[in-house]
């Protein structure tokens, strides 16, 4: 009953869509026929008006010609070429607070690897090429696995070569369908064909007795073929939105709903949604043979539009050839009267008097068919007066009208007046001389048809809007991706979509970036689009702007001359450009957003922070001497106390053996400080001995010999 209910919403949408887009799209293709008209179809002259100008009954004697000298080509390559040349790119920008700018650049990064890897250039093109034409292009978005034993998805851009196999949602509002509710994308294949790629399926044979008395059978099989669809269809389901305390939201019953109300924080708001997905479906207009859920949420087919005119209800679209038709058919109608009246007009003939041919008639009547080295005539013809008559001479030739000229240069500028181009944006010589006025009108040639290249460009936005919302969804996993920078160059950047921040740093010890995390999920981004020249035509112009300032100043490549060579395309340029990097002045290098002052006021820290390191050092060096002092003073006190101690009970020659064992104990440390302490400490107890020699009382000395008593009286002087 849900395939049911499906199909027949399906069916009927495709009918609605085929009434919506039937009347401007006989105009389309007509437009498109024209546009491709050549000598051999004719398909530039109106049928009515070849059976009038063409043979009648297979003679062709009265046949009138009807040339096709078709201009239309050159005025639509001349806007689709000023695309490829400036072609629009979409650039990534933080939407939020949550954003982070370095994140957009990733998204650029892998934008611009996907076009790369999908040939998106060819896309937009065909498109660009189908919007000009006719006023409608298509392109799309698809999800591939990168191998073929990889669940690793990757995104691709599609061409979509027939625009006429489009069936979009004709209620949009937006001019690339950002809106639309479903579109269809449809594809006739034989029944043979069928069969084989799906065996599974109805057969054709069931389908026809299913689709007996449905008027919308004819939409779907015919008697080869049959229309296999891409369906897509955008699908609503209701729910209730929360937000708790810290302006937290999720959805009711989703996990981070019940983990905030398992940590006991309760709803502060609520309110009904209707959440939008996109769904995919392929069927045959009676069965479902394919189904899944789209990753994105915008239907991922994207429309180029032209000329876009809604008209009692219905929608017009042209594109650059539906005004041009009629000048066009003008041009080829004069062009063919003009050779028409040439080809019928007499060959001019010699006119003589009688008499002059004879004997050389083979002569004049072959004379324009055959290359005669000379012609004569009888000359004895006179006038009766005696005197020659003049030679024969051709009449003048028949000219095309005068009238018959100007309508034809007539129909030409009309060509140009409604495709909005003239003579100076064709490459033509016009009035203008000056380059100034070349440019001005070149400009306004530009300004006629610039709404095409702004509609590409919306387009490329809206592209890259859908590829900035899958990405997060595709690269859900733990990985490498490779990105393209602006220049060309190639880099990889790994992604992980589990960290909290957008951007996470891998530094060493030093604080030195070895490494960056990317994670894409985190916060909003939003899309600019830029149209300008590509990367190579602006290198080729900077060269060519910085070539003529070096020849003026030669000195200015002491400064930037690795920069004029860099911008060089030949082998070895990008070499050759670091080398001379490496010969100018570190200042000039430096970062131009940095004050000089602040960056003098910076190196003179960094000298100071060596000074203070140097000092510190050498505070430290004087605190361990200053110890280790002041350990020697507090062990040399400590000896000299043991010593004194010691020696209070010993006698001088104890005294003298403690120095003497002292001395050759420091003789044999070999330490210089030790032996000046020691020797100090040595001459100390020297001292200290001599005192205590000093302080002992005499020793006792013997009684002399007893000499006999002198008398009184007896005795010295």
């Amino acid at each position: 009953m849900k395939d049911k209910d499906l199909l027949d919403t399906m069916r009927h949408r495709m009918t609605m869509a085929v009434s919506a887009y039937s009347s401007s799209r006989e105009d389309e293709l007509d437009d498109l026929r024209f546009m491709a008209g050549s000598p051999d179809n004719n398909w530039q002259w109106p049928q009515d008006v070849l059976s009038t100008r063409g043979s009648v009954q297979g003679q062709t004697i009265n046949a009138r010609p009807c040339l096709t000298i078709n201009k239309l080509p050159q005025h639509v390559k001349q806007v689709t070429n000023d695309q490829r040349q400036n072609r629009p790119s979409g650039k990534v920008i933080p939407a939020n607070d949550d954003a982070d700018v370095e994140v957009a650049a990733i998204y650029d990064g892998i934008v611009r690897h996907i076009e790369y890897m999908s040939d998106a250039d060819v896309a937009y093109d065909t498109a660009c090429e189908n919007q000009v034409t006719y006023g409608e292009g298509y392109f799309r978005i698809l999800t591939e696995y990168c191998d073929e034993d990889s669940f690793d998805q990757d995104l691709k851009i599609g061409r979509i070569r027939n625009s006429f196999s489009v069936y979009m949602d004709p209620m949009i509002q937006d001019p690339c369908g950002a809106d639309a509710q479903w579109c269809f994308i449809t594809e006739d294949i034989t029944k043979d064909e069928y069969e084989r790629s799906y065996p599974d399926a109805m057969p054709c044979t069931s389908i026809q007795q299913q689709g007996v008395g449905d008027q919308a059978l004819s939409q779907w099989i015919a008697e080869d073929t049959i229309r296999i669809a891409e369906y897509f269809y955008v699908d609503y389901e209701k729910d209730e939105l929360l937000q708790f305390p810290g302006e937290v939201t999720a959805f009711k019953g989703s996990m981070e709903a019940k983990q905030m109300q398992a940590m006991g924080f309760e709803p502060v708001r609520k309110r009904k949604v209707d959440r939008r997905k996109v769904m995919w479906v392929k069927t045959n207009g009676y069965e479902v043979l394919q189904e899944s859920e789209w990753a994105g949420k915008y239907i991922p087919v994207i429309r180029v539009v032209g000329n876009e005119f809604e008209v009692d209800g219905e929608i017009h679209i042209s594109g650059i050839v539906r005004n041009a038709k009629d000048a066009q058919r003008m041009y080829n109608y004069w062009v063919s009267q003009e050779a028409e009246m040439l080809a019928l007009a007499p060959k001019a003939p010699f006119i003589g008097y009688g008499g002059q041919f004879e004997g050389y008639e083979h002569q004049w009547k072959t004379a324009n068919t055959t290359n005669w080295p000379y012609l004569e005539v009888n000359p004895d013809v006179t006038d009766g007066a005696g005197s020659a008559l003049p030679l024969p001479q051709r009449a003048s030739p028949p000219l095309p009208q005068t009238g018959l000229i100007q309508a034809k240069m007539g129909a030409s500028d009309d060509i140009k007046a409604t495709t909005g181009q003239y003579d100076s944006a064709l490459g033509q010589t016009s009035n203008e001389r000056s380059g100034r006025a070349i440019l001005a009108r070149e400009r306004q040639a530009d300004t006629g048809t610039y709404h095409y290249v702004d509609n590409l460009a919306r387009a490329v936005r809206y592209c890259t809007r859908q590829l900035v919302d899958m990405i997060p969804k595709i690269y859900d996993t733990r990985r490498v991706a490779r990105i393209i920078g602006v220049d060309g160059e190639t880099d990889m950047a790994r992604i992980d979509p589990m960290q909290p921040e957008p951007v996470r740093k891998i530094e060493d010890e030093n604080g030195v970036v070895l490494d960056k995390i990317y994670n894409p999920s985190v916060g909003k981004y939003d899309v600019v689009v830029t149209t300008g020249p590509s990367y190579m035509t602006k290198r080729q112009e900077a060269m060519d702007a910085m070539s003529q300032i070096l020849q003026g100043n030669p000195n200015l490549w002491a400064v930037a001359g690795d920069l004029f060579v860099k911008n060089m395309d030949w082998p070895g340029a990008d070499e050759m450009a670091e080398r001379l990097r490496k010969t100018i002045d570190p200042a000039v290098l430096a970062d131009q957003d940095e004050d000089p002052a602040l960056q003098a006021a910076q190196q003179q820290m960094q000298a100071m922070g060596q000074e203070m390191e140097q000092m510190f050092q050498m505070l430290q060096d004087v605190n361990q001497s200053m110890e280790a002092q002041k350990l020697r003073i507090d062990e040399y006190n400590a000896e000299t106390k043991r010593i004194s101690a010691v020696s209070a009970g010993m006698d001088p020659a104890q005294v003298q053996e403690v120095v003497m064992q002292t001395m050759r104990d420091v003789m044999t440390a070999g330490d210089e400080q030790a032996q000046q302490a020691e020797q100090q400490r040595m001459m100390e107890m020297q001292q200290l001995q001599q005192m205590q020699q000093m302080q002992q009382p005499p020793p006792p000395t013997e009684a002399p010999m007893a000499q006999p008593a002198m008398p009184p009286g007896q005795g010295g002087l």
